[in-house]
């Protein structure tokens, strides 16, 4: 309590004496050398669990004939990037040793994202015209209010996947520019593909586009 000086009559003496304020400042300097010192405790003390093997279950070793099938697609595209050129085939892949149904092998053909009838956009409009249309009769209903953005949205994506939409694999070798694999995939957007799969080229891809290349 701060002391209140009794001075001489008639009021002259000395007035009140002010408290000194204590400082509000927390020293945290033990508590600084407190934190470093468990922190070496529990650090010298703990015992670090040891790594363990996590078994994998590996598949069973595929004949190189198989191999060279590539995935099985329903009313599917694989384009095969190289350098700067492009070039695709649909369906399975077929070669000498596995033919089809015709007796026929794989041929590849070239694009590229010019505007003319070579273009990749020309090419997937064609491929995925069943999605395309569908799309537009989407669209007008939105317009019209008849569907909300959400619903809209939901019909769109299950409208991608259908078993008629084109499905799309994408494979590049050592020497394809980053820059095609983007635009790839920007036309594949606009061309509305909901399914895209970037995958390893087979060796016989491989082969078949070098060949290709040569020309």
């Amino acid at each position: 309590m701060a002391e209140i000086a009794e001075g001489g009559g008639g009021g002259h003496g000395k007035g009140k004496k002010r408290a000194k304020k204590s400082s509000t400042r927390v020293d945290m300097t033990p508590m600084v050398d407190l934190a470093f010192l468990l922190l070496t405790f529990f650090v010298l003390t703990s015992t670090f669990s040891k790594p363990k093997m996590l078994p994998l279950a590996y598949p069973a070793k595929v004949e190189e004939t198989e191999k060279q099938k590539g995935p099985k697609m329903n009313n599917g595209i694989t384009f095969l990037l190289s350098e700067d050129r492009i070039f695709y085939y649909q369906g399975e892949y077929y070669n000498k040793d596995h033919r089809d149904k015709d007796g026929s092998v794989t041929e590849l053909k070239e694009v590229d994202f010019g505007t003319g009838e070579k273009s990749v956009r020309k090419l997937l409009g064609k491929l995925n015209n069943y999605v395309l249309v569908k799309k537009q009769g989407l669209d007008e209903k939105l317009k019209r209010k008849e569907l909300d953005d959400s619903t809209y949205l939901n019909k769109l994506d299950a409208l991608r996947v259908k078993r008629e939409a084109l499905k799309v694999l994408i494979k590049t070798d050592e020497e394809a520019l980053c820059k095609n694999f983007i635009d790839l995939v920007d036309e594949l957007k606009i061309a509305e593909i909901g399914v895209i799969a970037p995958v390893d080229i087979t060796p016989g891809e491989l082969q078949l586009m070098k060949e290709k290349l040569k020309k």
